[in-house]
């Protein structure tokens, strides 16, 4: 019996995650449906299988690895006046769409980031500058990581 290589990728608010899995060849069958079953690698141990253990939550508390929101990774890239163009490209992001529901609109309305051309949010010349309370932020969490 052979094995295969499953790899598994999924699209994430964070990034693209890629999770590469060896199992034994599937089983494929087309008897009005098809289906294709995988079975897991068997687990080979002296002391035979491994005990049941509950599961373990993968959270690790907000205390010890503070989580790293779109707000905050749009501040770390936001240098004196940025335009959106500008801002989307350092992030790595393609989808406009994306950008301004993700990162740019929670910014905005979180008041860490505020407009250059506030009386005209449609401009050509638009751009964005952080704010006091962006700064906070940004200090705040530079003074968590050096702990």
């Amino acid at each position: 019996m052979g094995s295969s290589c499953l790899v598994i990728e999924a699209q994430t608010l964070r990034g693209r995650a890629t999770c590469r899995v060896w199992l034994p060849e599937p089983e494929f069958s087309a008897d009005g449906f098809f289906t294709a079953v995988f079975r897991p690698l068997p687990v080979v141990s002296e002391q035979g299988p491994l005990p049941v253990t509950p599961e373990v939550t993968p959270e690790v508390t907000p205390e010890v690895t503070p989580e790293v929101t779109p707000e905050v990774r749009l501040l770390c890239l936001l240098k004196d006046n940025m335009s959106r163009r500008d801002l989307q490209s350092a992030l790595g992001l393609k989808d406009e769409e994306y950008f301004r529901q993700a990162f740019l609109l929670p910014a905005l309305n979180a008041g860490l980031i505020e407009m250059t051309i506030p009386d005209k949010p449609r401009s050509s010349k638009q751009g964005y500058r952080i704010t006091p309370a962006g700064i906070a932020v940004l200090m705040e969490r530079e003074k968590g990581s050096r702990q």
